[in-house]
């Protein structure tokens, strides 16, 4: 089966919302081509705000935030119900590709899960593999007791030094145009006259107290970070790092909450309001982890992994489970062309999404290899859909800059593979 037909690409965009539905490989192109492996890395799934009511992001509005059913920065219930319907979805896919046979018990060459050892990963790691495989017995590998980075997903910097520090900068600053840095926030300027209005910050505690740190929210000069074994990071005192909090948990308590009103604060808020306040946060992260230079620095450990699990001629499908920092990186370093995905708030990452490289054996004798991005819809998120081949998530086609796609969309794996060897090279040539 085939996860998405390349030819939809282009009329993606167009079509409204919701709209598009998945289409399965061809019987011709099963006739052509056998699933052999799939290696898949994925963001957690729907979970708590990383900051609680009583943080600066409760006293920038007079509101009460959604009552979350997990402690902050925990996988929530509802989080773990789509993450098994996720995991129900990949079972009948790999099944129908032939991948696996029903009710499969896997060996430990055939399938390997590796979560982040920070909850909400290790959580979403078990809800899939509960779909995935429900009398397989998988086990979900991770190296640390709860909470706590692991460097094959810690998106740390280990390469630093004034020349990188100096090119990085230059890198971030192409994304602002004309004005550089500045320009970031500029650009930002209508979503964060949205935010600071839904969030009516001009009634919160923050504006009551005449708190200093509201003059954040006009500091368009935004500082960036960058230090040895630790994440790229701006300074506080901007309105991007401080508004990136209150987008994110704006996402997420549209995610969990059913009425749009009360999401919204008693805002009416259009599909479109919903994107401009998640805009917020896609730029957040783009900044700080898709500079050529950065991304090929965090991206290293899970690009070498990813390409060794790729390479393994016994494995079958391999699992991992970080966050968005992870797929914006190993995209970027990869040279995934730029895209904004349908039928989601957040267009490049969304909660939940999953980077899939699928490898076939051709009867051709060539090997070749498929590359996208899968994700629950929004109404998938937010009503609990189930998730099936019927009711597919989304599943949209990465482009790698400069390679080309034969005539049934697939690349060549030799070709994939160079560019994991190009990301690896380009690491090592950091000054």
């Amino acid at each position: 089966m085939k996860l998405f037909n390349t030819a939809l690409a282009a009329i993606l965009l167009s079509l409204p919302l919701g709209s598009v539905a998945q289409q399965q490989r061809s019987p011709e192109f099963k006739q052509k081509y056998q699933l052999k492996e799939a290696v898949v890395l994925s963001r957690h799934n729907i979970r708590s705000p990383l900051s609680d009511s009583k943080s600066d992001l409760g006293r920038m509005t007079p509101h009460q935030w959604t009552v979350w059913s997990a402690p902050k920065s925990e996988l929530t219930l509802r989080g773990g119900a789509v993450e098994t319907m996720m995991g129900q979805y990949f079972r009948k896919w790999a099944e129908d590709a032939g991948l696996f046979p029903e009710n499969h018990q896997p060996s430990a060459d055939d399938v390997n899960v590796q979560a982040n050892s920070m909850q909400r990963c290790i959580a979403t790691a078990q809800y899939f593999t509960s779909g995935f495989m429900p009398v397989g017995g998988v086990e979900v590998n991770h190296r640390y007791v709860p909470s706590k980075m692991d460097p094959l997903f810690n998106p740390q910097l280990t390469k630093v030094s004034p020349e990188f520090v100096a090119i990085a900068m230059k890198q971030i600053a192409e994304q602002g145009g004309k004005n550089g840095i500045r320009g970031i926030s500029e650009q930002l300027r209508p979503d964060y006259e949205l935010i600071i209005d839904v969030l009516d910050v001009d009634k919160s505690p923050m504006t009551k107290d005449n708190d200093p740190k509201l003059k954040a929210l006009d500091n368009y000069d935004t500082e960036f970070v960058f230090e040895q074994f630790r994440e790229p990071g701006l300074k506080s005192g901007s309105a991007l790092k401080t508004l990136n909090g209150a987008s994110d948990a704006f996402i997420l308590q549209y995610y969990e909450e059913p009425d749009t009103l009360k999401a919204a604060f008693g805002h009416k808020l259009t599909r479109a309001d919903w994107e401009r306040l998640a805009h917020i946060k896609d730029v957040y992260q783009d900044a700080l982890f898709t500079a050529p230079i950065v991304a090929v620095n965090v991206a290293r450990p899970l690009i070498q992994y990813m390409y060794d699990e790729l390479r393994s001629p016994d494995r079958r499908f391999t699992f991992l489970v970080g966050h968005d920092s992870n797929l914006s990186s190993v995209a970027t370093a990869l040279g995934v062309e730029p895209y904004e995905l349908p039928a989601a708030i957040e267009k490049k990452t969304p909660i939940g999404s999953k980077i899939v490289v699928e490898k076939f054996e051709g009867k051709d004798g060539k090997t070749y290899a498929d590359i996208n991005i899968v994700y629950p819809t929004l109404e998938q998120l937010r009503n609990l859909q189930l998730i099936t081949l019927d009711n597919p998530p989304m599943v949209y086609p990465l482009s790698l800059e400069g390679l080309e796609r034969n005539a049934d969309g697939l690349y060549l794996l030799s070709d994939v593979e160079s560019r994991f060897e190009q990301a690896l090279r380009a690491y090592d040539a950091i000054p």
